[in-house]
């Protein structure tokens, strides 16, 4: 399986990477779209299994209304949309999470498919956001979460004992997201002080804020995407699956490969904002 698992992430890396920095802003968003519209059609099956052609047209509602956001251009919607999203990340997400398994999801599907719109319509504008400072500062924010997996996944087989949520995600530990929280401090506090500060969201918040604040900003955001990956999981637990699609050998879906992604994109693209 690990053996699947880096095959299929070096696939994924030699697509991403390229693109990133190859291709114009434009064509850039299209690719992002496409992503989100296929965890979207995950999304979608996962909260309403009984209804597998649905999830086409969902996933073509999410395309429409970035579309037609994106042919709007109004700051004020796109701030509130990223403001919504990381409300719900922040207070939201926690609580659903505290409900565990006793989360009737069948019972609102209408209410997890405008939730599900909204963290992905906010995710697209925050990765556009962020690339607007450039590729290495939109790639570097995206790697603090490969590198809290990275850091979880192997320190949590190594030492991990006590289970973090094991009614949720059973493989998940507590040594281990501690194990990625040091990892994302070291591997942000290097990017802070080896590349120049305006190159990557820790530069730019050590340049504003200080050491400390950027510190505390990356184990927020770490937590968060710990958050995410626990919420995903809460959701699959309660459809009754396993993954979120077959689509990537070894890794699930896509929406289980970016669902860490889903809150920190939005929080650190608001944080940014804010610092302007």
């Amino acid at each position: 399986m690990l053996k699947t698992r880096i095959i299929t992430a070096l696939l994924l890396l030699a697509v991403l990477l390229p693109s990133l920095f190859l291709l114009n802003p434009l064509y850039l968003s299209g690719i992002f779209l496409l992503i989100l519209a296929l965890a979207a059609w995950e999304w979608s099956r996962l909260i309403a299994p009984q209804k597998g052609r649905l999830a086409w047209f969902y996933a073509l509602l999410l395309i429409c209304v970035i579309a037609a956001l994106l042919y709007t251009q109004i700051p004020v919607i796109e701030f509130s949309i990223l403001l919504a999203a990381s409300c719900f990340w922040l207070v939201g997400a926690p609580i659903l999470l505290w409900r565990g398994l006793r989360l009737p999801i069948t019972k609102w599907p209408l209410s997890f498919a405008l939730l599900g719109l909204l963290i992905f319509i906010a995710a697209w504008f925050a990765l556009i956001l962020l690339r607007q400072f450039g590729v290495i500062f939109l790639l570097s924010t995206m790697a603090l979460v490969w590198v809290a997996d990275i850091g979880a996944y192997f320190v949590g087989k190594a030492l991990g004992r006590r289970r973090l949520a094991p009614q949720i995600s059973p493989g998940k530990t507590l040594e281990g997201a501690v194990g990625g929280l040091i990892l994302t401090c070291i591997y942000a506090s290097i990017c802070a002080w080896y590349l120049p500060f305006n190159l990557t969201l820790f530069g730019f918040v050590v340049m504003r804020l200080g050491f400390p604040s950027m510190l505390v900003l990356v184990i927020g955001l770490t937590m968060f995407s710990i958050i995410g990956d626990l919420f995903e999981s809460q959701v699959k637990r309660l459809a009754g699956a396993k993954d979120s699609s077959g689509l990537l050998p070894g890794h699930g879906g896509v929406l289980d490969r970016i669902d860490a992604l889903l809150p920190t994109m939005p929080l650190a693209a608001l944080l940014v904002g804010l610092m302007l």
